[in-house]
C-alpha cells in the first residue's frame, strides 16, 4: 500500500485504532503485522505492508465474501485517491523460527 505523505499519520492512526481491530474481530486471521517498506517507496508516498494470517483457506473465503466489501469501502470512502494498493493471496508451504 502506498500512502500520500500527507495523510500518513491519520491513515495510521485509523488502521491502529479502526480497521486492523475491526478486520480481527472477524475471527478470520491469527495474526496481523502491519510494517513500513523501507526501500522502493514512490515519491511523495509512504509505503506500508499490512499482512494478515487466516485460520483457514475456509475462513478466508467467507471473510473475503461477507466482510471485505464494506471493510475496503470505509478505507476507500476516507482515503480516495490518497494511496493505491494491490491485495495478493499467499500460502505458506514452510515456516521457520529460531528457537532460543
Amino acid at each position: 500500500m502506498s500512502i500520500d505523505a500527507s495523510i500518513e499519520q491519520e491513515w495510521l492512526s485509523w488502521m491502529r485504532t479502526k480497521h486492523i481491530p475491526d478486520v480481527m474481530a472477524t475471527k478470520t486471521f491469527k495474526e496481523c503485522k502491519l510494517s513500513r517498506l523501507m526501500t522502493g517507496e514512490e515519491e511523495g508516498g509512504k509505503a506500508y505492508s499490512v499482512l494478515y494470517v487466516a485460520y483457514s483457506q475456509e475462513l478466508l473465503d467467507t471473510y473475503q465474501k461477507v466482510h471485505a466489501p464494506s471493510l475496503q469501502n470505509e478505507h476507500n470512502k476516507l482515503f480516495s485517491g490518497k494511496f493505491a494498493a494491490f491485495r495478493t493471496e499467499l500460502k505458506i508451504i514452510e515456516e521457520f523460527t529460531h528457537e532460543s
